[in-house]
């Protein structure tokens, strides 16, 4: 527990396009010597007075990316003191030293770092741009990037526990930078919050059951488009054959279309229609194996790409799967004035629909793309994993668990498969998906879109009985399996 904390907090420095201080995590994890799963619920809520009212009367029918409505209660700082303070053995002060050394001394940007702050100055405001530029011009390769004022707040959690970020100066700074862009949050929104420990959500299957952190993340999603696609003999299907792209695809848009009716707030969300079986043979029968649905049901929320995913195994097999993000690049692009938080922007995954259950209000926890993933073969946990890419992430656990126990690939090859993913009308291939391929999803009715963007990321590590681990890790990204 204390190295995934520390690695995370550590990428929020090394990545600030992805995640940081003033973003949420989920977190799953086993304690050695037990196989049982744990769940911590570390998203924030929007503050006491948020109105939908007040946004519709201004003819919204969504909260825009970059407003200050969209901007919730950050929930990872309560999440990481949480665990720290229950599972954690280090405490705080030595878990955050190394994050502390690298915001005051600098860290290189990396060439993948660079590529996705191309743009930025266009998503930060004034404020933000004094923190996360270079003179502000765009951060760039080899460019050194210094936080001291994040090392400072640093220090404080690190004495102070979550009192330090959540309430004193450096509350009051988040909430007056918020409050003069005439947001409603109060000092009492971040005193108030607390890390919820929660119980995970589970399905099934022949070869392994597959768990996922509950609402308001959409683990349950992943879950769904298993059971749907469990309907099909996915086994008999060639990896590489353009009828398993389309049976993925089409069973994407109805899972999908599911989470935005269901997955909201934990106190509302409709999660037993997620994991019925009925639900999804009902579902599966309303694909046609030939050919893509004509109109595919709206995906509502806004979409993000941006998240950081660390597992962590130790030598007594206590696993941690932790995912961390400030949503899309830069999350709401606001930070607050004296500290230089840059705060997410996980407040437009809501929306304005009168009587949702994912309709902004107060004090509620908007639906999450973020999704930490485990899987048990029978009753032993054997794998901790994640796929980072927003929306993508349910179809990447799915894909990369179906790489690995239907086609035989090690898990190193299950996470470099190509992938393919229907977004917003139309259906993304990575350029090592074949031309045939392409060309018979086309003939089936879908609007291909050859994707020069790699979609998402992996990390994975598999225990194996004998005790080996075997580390898998996204060339997609700038991770790297480590084991010492």
């Amino acid at each position: 527990m204390d190295a995934a904390i520390a690695g995370a907090v550590v990428l929020g420095i090394c990545e600030p396009q992805m995640t940081g201080l003033g973003g949420d995590c989920f977190a799953l994890f086993k304690p050695a010597g037990s196989e049982d799963i744990h769940a911590y619920n570390g998203s924030g809520w929007a503050p006491q007075l948020a109105n939908p009212e007040k946004l519709r009367a201004f003819e919204l029918d969504s909260i825009g990316e970059r407003s200050v409505e969209a901007v919730t209660i950050p929930g990872s700082i309560d999440a990481f003191c949480a665990l720290s303070n229950d599972w954690g053995r280090l405490g705080l002060d030595r878990i955050l030293a190394p994050a502390i050394d690298y915001a005051e001394q600098g860290v290189p940007i990396a060439p993948r770092v660079a590529f996705d702050c191309v743009g930025s100055l266009a998503q930060l405001n004034p404020t933000a741009q004094r923190f996360y530029t270079n003179g502000n011009k765009e951060l760039q390769t080899g460019d050194i990037f210094r936080a001291p004022a994040q090392a400072e707040v640093l220090r404080r959690v690190a004495t102070q526990g979550r009192d330090g970020f959540y309430s004193g100066e450096i509350c009051q700074d988040m909430v007056d930078t918020l409050q003069k862009l005439g947001g409603d949050h109060s000092g009492l929104d971040f005193t108030d919050l607390r890390t919820a420990p929660t119980q995970p959500v589970s399905g099934k299957f022949p070869q392994f059951d597959l768990f996922e952190h509950p609402p308001n993340g959409q683990g349950a999603t992943a879950i769904l488009l298993m059971n749907i696609l469990e309907q099909f003999e996915m086994d008999k299907i060639a990896p590489d054959d353009a009828l398993r792209i389309h049976l993925e695809s089409e069973a994407t848009k109805l899972a999908f279309d599911a989470r935005n009716r269901f997955i909201a707030d934990p106190s509302v969300s409709a999660t037993e229609r997620m994991l019925s079986l009925d639900v999804a043979k009902q579902l599966a029968a309303l694909i046609d194996p030939n050919r893509a649905m004509a109109s595919a049901p709206a995906l509502t929320e806004s979409v993000h790409k941006d998240t950081v995913y660390v597992t962590v195994v130790d030598k007594n097999r206590m696993a941690v799967s932790l995912i961390y993000s400030i949503f899309h690049n830069f999350g709401s692009g606001i930070a607050s004035e004296k500290f230089g938080i840059l705060f997410q922007n996980r407040g437009c995954g809501f929306n304005l629909i009168d009587g949702h259950p994912n309709e902004y209000g107060p004090r509620k926890r908007p639906m999450h793309t973020i999704i930490p993933g485990m899987i048990k073969e029978t009753g032993r946990v054997t794998m901790p994993f994640g796929v980072m890419g927003g929306q993508f992430q349910p179809l990447g656990h799915v894909r990369l668990l179906q790489n690995h126990f239907l086609h035989g690939m090690d898990w190193q090859s299950a996470v470099d498969y190509p992938r393919a993913f229907f977004e917003k009308g139309r259906l993304k291939l990575e350029e090592g998906v074949s031309v045939k391929a392409a060309i018979q999803l086309a003939e089936m009715g879908h609007d291909i879109l050859r994707s020069a963007k790699p979609l998402g990321g992996a990390q994975a590590i598999y225990m194996h009985e004998n005790g080996l681990l075997e580390g898998a890790s996204d060339p997609r990204k700038d991770g790297v399996a480590l084991g010492y």
